[in-house]
């Protein structure tokens, strides 16, 4: 029996079931460590996570009744940057860090909001189904209406790593750029070319509103009815963070009424969404199914951090990232190396 159990529920959670356990491992050996599947239902959980040195928490929620029956857990470790489907409050008051990936494919997600963004100014699906359908006299005069890039207003709600990221896209287009996180140093945004913004003064300036906000208690529903009717008509939306900080409902309304005028959007209040969901038939939409972060470096690189998160505690030290930090000053983990303001438990 090796030294320290690490539990996982059976199958996987954004790649091919059956691809074990390889890039986790590399940084785990030495340390006598196995990962051990268990059924991926609560009740299976429970009982195979017990006397569990460690979580890998993949594939389905992982409740409080979960959390609380780990006797001996150092560690929840993730392989995504939401963490919406633990319940981190839980895992605080049993003084278990849960660590996530939150600078693993910044650039892949940076990369598909700008891309939602120029698809959807310029109408690139509605052009592609004109010329399909032999529209083809339709697409310079629809073109015709819409206003050039350059000189538009680039609008983000929420300013962490993603939206610098795609501010570093953006300035080269002539975009001006503009942002609202009450959480951010005002003094930070200048840095990347970005002017502090209210909400409001954001949204009624904005020609693109790119929403970068993670699934938490505080943000779930954060963009209502009332933010996009302070929208301009000319808007686009664009979401490549979590579905449910929007009512979706304000936006299909938003949508079907003229309030804005188009939205790009990797991310659904329910996922996938459902075949009545009048987003799916509207042209002045462009979906895509949660990949934005999705590329060929994305699994081999989230798991070998979660590999090197489960090592470093494990091996009694902090983590690289922890989105509690709090329990690490009692937890009994060495503080190994200094952090800056902008990566790890200080951040």
């Amino acid at each position: 029996m090796a030294r320290f159990k690490i539990v996982t529920p059976a199958g996987a959670s954004f790649t091919v079931a059956g691809g074990g356990y390889a890039y986790e491992m590399e940084a785990l050996e030495g340390l006598d460590a196995e990962i051990v599947e268990c059924p991926p239902t609560e009740e299976g959980f429970i009982a195979a996570a017990r006397d569990a040195d460690a979580v890998y928490a993949k594939g389905m929620k992982f409740t409080r009744r979960m959390i609380e029956a780990l006797e001996r857990c150092r560690i929840i470790a993730l392989g995504t940057v939401g963490v919406d489907y633990v319940d981190v409050a839980a895992a605080t008051e049993k003084g278990i860090p849960v660590t996530n990936c939150p600078d693993t494919f910044i650039e892949e997600v940076a990369d598909h909001a700008m891309m939602l963004l120029l698809a959807a100014h310029r109408r690139a699906l509605e052009q592609d189904r004109m010329v399909r359908e032999g529209r083809w006299a339709e697409g310079r005069p629809q073109l015709l209406q819409i206003p050039r890039l350059m000189g538009q207003t680039l609008g983000f709600i929420g300013f962490g790593r993603v939206a610098r990221a795609t501010a570093r896209r953006a300035a080269p287009f002539g975009l001006r750029l503009l942002a609202y996180d009450p959480y951010v140093e005002e003094l930070v945004m200048p840095a990347h070319g970005v002017q502090p913004a209210s909400l409001p003064e954001l949204l009624a300036q904005s020609d693109f509103v790119s929403l970068h906000l993670p699934d938490t208690p505080e943000t779930r529903g954060f963009l209502q009815e009332k933010h996009f009717r302070q929208m301009k008509p000319n808007a686009i939306f664009i979401n490549t963070g979590r579905g449910p900080t929007v009512v979706e409902t304000a936006l299909i309304r938003a949508l079907q009424e003229g309030w804005i005028a188009g939205a790009g959007l990797d991310v659904f209040e329910t996922e996938p969404p459902r075949p009545d969901n009048p987003l799916l038939a509207m042209r002045n939409v462009i979906l895509s199914p949660h990949n934005a972060s999705a590329s060929a470096r994305f699994d081999p690189a989230r798991r070998r951090r979660v590999g090197q998160e489960l090592a470093l505690v494990l091996s009694g030290r902090w983590p690289m990232s922890c989105v509690n930090p709090s329990v690490l000053a009692r937890s009994g983990l060495r503080r190994w190396q200094p952090y800056s303001m902008e990566r790890g438990p200080n951040s």
